[in-house]
């Protein structure tokens, strides 16, 4: 059984109203500690829920937050950029839709979710030490619990002072970009996301019946820091410019956005591994644990996943067993998405060169990655909540996997 009756949550973004949400349902009472003072609202670009993060919501009873605010994504249509379709890739019909939404309002919708459950969310405390359940913010308060969770997102303050020596985010090369607009006269893709390797930068767009719009954008850059004071203004034309030519409805979506609607996400970023996950009472989840790019489709899924899995570690063994079961339950398979990422985005930023060879090789390779079964290990895995862990755990590989 587990002695863990009370937690502390670092970072009140995705993960850590899932964590309080999955620990209230532990029965851990659980206050998540928010450095900003205000809200994330309009914060951040396009992400997908995949099958598997819809499922470990639905663990915690919590997959109609997703539902409410997202749009379903059947499948993904790749294309060369000449338009041509290179492979399709559906969804399982045994396995929920994959969801499209806008993290601003996922991150609201959990927030939401988890007040209205009765977890207390407190805005303004900047982490800045962790002595065993013991958490000290910049403004001289203290707060005690019997675990400290760190959701704190990639640059992690929970990371950095669990292990001082932990590896430092990584620039994949590419530079984010992605917008909501209206109707730009582009045919409609239903309820499939279509994804294109273009001449000079990648596109992903999504168009409603109604017309209404979402894409995005990764451009290679050798300079993470390329274009730090430009404005969206000056970006939308340069974006544009970069499909010129590319025969695929980019440009036309990309002149169709409102300058306020386009999010800067800047250079994109991954952890290939973190060594050190949990030290006497504070553990990692999420992207403090496990950054991959946004090339992964996985980010917020996986972070859902290890919020729910840690919470029912935590119920079921006592710490440190809990954060050793835990860490034999994820490493493995969140380094292995981060490993698979890493490699579309090499793809995605290949040089005039490489991206001659990545075209004269892609459709068979297409061909050969469309069989569904190569990729259903990402997005079959089911958490059976209620199961005991620690037979489960026993069985799980250790280490990096």
């Amino acid at each position: 059984m587990g002695t863990v009756t009370s937690a502390i949550v670092v970072g009140g973004g995705i993960a850590g109203p899932v964590a309080a949400l999955a620990l209230r349902k532990a029965g851990i009472a659980a206050t998540v500690y928010e450095g900003h003072d205000g809200f994330a609202d309009g914060v951040g670009g396009a992400l997908s829920i995949a099958p598997n993060g819809r499922t470990a919501l639905a663990a915690v009873d919590a997959d109609h937050v997703v539902e409410r605010v997202g749009t379903p994504m059947s499948g993904m249509v790749m294309q060369s950029w000449t338009g041509k379709r290179l492979a399709e890739f559906g969804s399982f019909d045994d396995l929920p839709p994959m969801q499209l939404v806008w993290r601003h309002e996922l991150y609201r919708a959990l927030y939401d979710e988890a007040v209205a459950r009765g977890v207390r969310i407190v805005h303004g405390k900047r982490l800045v030490s962790v002595r065993g359940g013991v958490a000290g913010f910049a403004d001289g308060s203290t707060a005690e619990a019997d675990v400290v969770i760190g959701a704190d997102g990639i640059r992690s303050t929970v990371r950095r002072l669990i292990d001082p020596s932990a590896p430092s985010p990584r620039y994949v090369g590419l530079l984010g970009f992605g917008a909501r607009c209206g109707p730009a006269g582009v045919a409609p893709t239903g309820d499939k996301m279509h994804l294109v390797f273009g001449r000079r930068a990648f596109f992903g767009y999504q168009v409603t019946a109604g017309g209404d719009s979402g894409w995005f954008v990764n451009l290679p850059s050798k300079d993470p820091s390329y274009g730090a004071t430009f404005s969206r203004e000056e970006w939308l034309p340069i974006l544009a410019d970069a499909f010129a030519g590319d025969r695929i409805p980019a440009v036309a979506l990309i002149r169709g956005t409102d300058p306020a609607a386009l999010v800067v996400t800047g250079g994109l970023e991954d952890i290939p591994s973190v060594p050190v996950w949990h030290r006497d009472r504070a553990v990692l989840i999420g992207d403090a644990a496990h950054p991959t790019s946004p090339s992964s489709g996985q980010g917020a899924s996986l972070a859902i996943e290890s919020a729910v899995q840690l919470a029912r570690c935590l119920r079921d063994l006592p710490v440190p067993a809990a954060f050793t079961a835990y860490e034999r339950l994820r490493r493995a398979r969140v380094e292995r998405v981060i490993a698979t990422a890493a490699s579309t985005n090499s793809d995605k930023a290949a040089g005039p060169v490489a991206r001659v060879l990545r075209d004269l090789l892609m459709p068979p390779m297409m061909r050969l990655f469309a069989n569904p079964a190569k990729w259903r290990w990402q997005f079959d895995h089911p958490i059976d909540f209620a199961a005991p862990v620690a037979a489960e755990a026993a069985l799980s590989p250790s280490g990096r996997g």
